[in-house]
């Protein structure tokens, strides 16, 4: 199977291709965030799964950092949007304007129009701005003055948020986070990581000497391969089942969409590929729920009062729903996924 784009089809690549192309994108990423591998993983993973990322935490962890590492770490195109209270939504889409000579209107591309998107600081633009987000990020295409314009695959937006100070910002709808597949927060570093930082820092920014490890069309092909792992149909409902319990748990008023049940299968076929396997195990999804999940649910006021928070509550969701049993190995090729309990 084979990806078109403009600048020619995706090669096939073998699982091991895929594992060596990915441990090249998290090995440069890591030469910058030190002492992150499940973010590092994580932003990668989404990468593959055809997704967005919400990076949210303190200020100074490293979370703009994140983005322009993978950025750097992949040769293709690159925008970076600086969202403040003035930026418009033709900042972000794209503008139509007059043209003297031919007496005609061209279309003048916005910052979407790149393969990497990184948004710093999302919720300082008004919601009419970050709403201009929303068709690009679910259908990759923009549409202005009635004409749409189709978005180069791979496409992905990397925004950045700091939860503590909200003053002057305005928050994510529902609809908005939603649209992001997952959501992760770096935290502190440890201090034998913060230490290695400030030695490898002392000479200037490592960024500044970080050099692609991959191209636009070889995520392509990361992407096809990552489309064809296999999921059995245990597997499937058993999502349904993690997602449908979030929608029937007596501590959240907010359940997670559809949406969120397709993106959790498709990170967990990501992360099985950066395990080496080309079948998803219910592994898979447990570890990824709370990524995928926390940031689309709403606590009750109940649970809020009681200090539970979504990620504890996605936790213990996790935790309390069987696990699917498979007495019969479903066969994809020449592979097969066993039950681990």
């Amino acid at each position: 199977m084979t990806v078109p784009s403009a600048s020619g089809p995706a090669p096939l690549v073998t699982l091991d291709e895929v594992r060596r192309s990915t441990r090249a994108i998290t090995d440069n990423i890591e030469r910058v965030i030190e002492g992150k591998p499940a973010a590092v993983q994580l932003a990668v993973i989404v990468l593959l799964a055809e997704g967005h990322l919400l990076i949210e935490d303190v200020p100074g962890v490293g979370k703009t950092k994140l983005a322009k590492a993978l950025a750097r770490s992949i040769d293709c195109s690159v925008r970076r949007l600086q969202f403040t209270p003035d930026l418009l939504p033709s900042d972000v889409t794209g503008v139509s304007v007059y043209n003297q000579e031919t007496r005609d209107f061209e279309f003048k591309p916005g910052a979407v129009f790149a393969n990497l998107v990184v948004g710093d600081e999302i919720n300082r633009a008004s919601p009419k701005t970050q709403s201009a987000l929303l068709e690009c990020m679910e259908e990759r295409q923009v549409t202005v003055d009635g004409e749409t314009h189709f978005l180069e695959s791979p496409f992905m937006v990397v925004a950045t948020q700091n939860p503590i100070e909200m003053e002057g910002t305005y928050p994510l709808p529902e609809a908005q986070r939603d649209r992001f597949t997952a959501r992760l927060s770096m935290g502190y570093p440890d201090p034998d990581a913060e230490v290695a930082m400030l030695a490898d820092q002392a000479g200037g920014d490592p960024l500044d000497t970080l050099r692609p490890v991959s191209t636009a069309r070889e995520v392509r092909a990361l992407i096809a391969a990552v489309r064809a792992v296999h999921v059995s149909p245990e597997v499937r409902r058993y999502a349904v089942d993690l997602v449908n319990a979030t929608r029937n748990s007596p501590e959240l008023r907010l359940g997670a969409s559809p949406r969120s049940t397709l993106q959790l299968l498709r990170t967990a076929k990501a992360a099985s590929t950066l395990d080496g396997r080309e079948y998803v195990l219910p592994d898979d999804l447990q570890r990824l729920a709370r990524p995928v999940l926390a940031h689309r649910v709403i606590p009750t006021a109940e649970a809020q009062i009681g200090r539970r928070t979504a990620d504890s509550i996605i936790n213990d969701i996790v935790r309390r729903l069987p696990i699917p049993r498979h007495e019969q190995h479903a066969t994809a090729g020449s592979n097969a996924w066993v039950n681990p309990v």
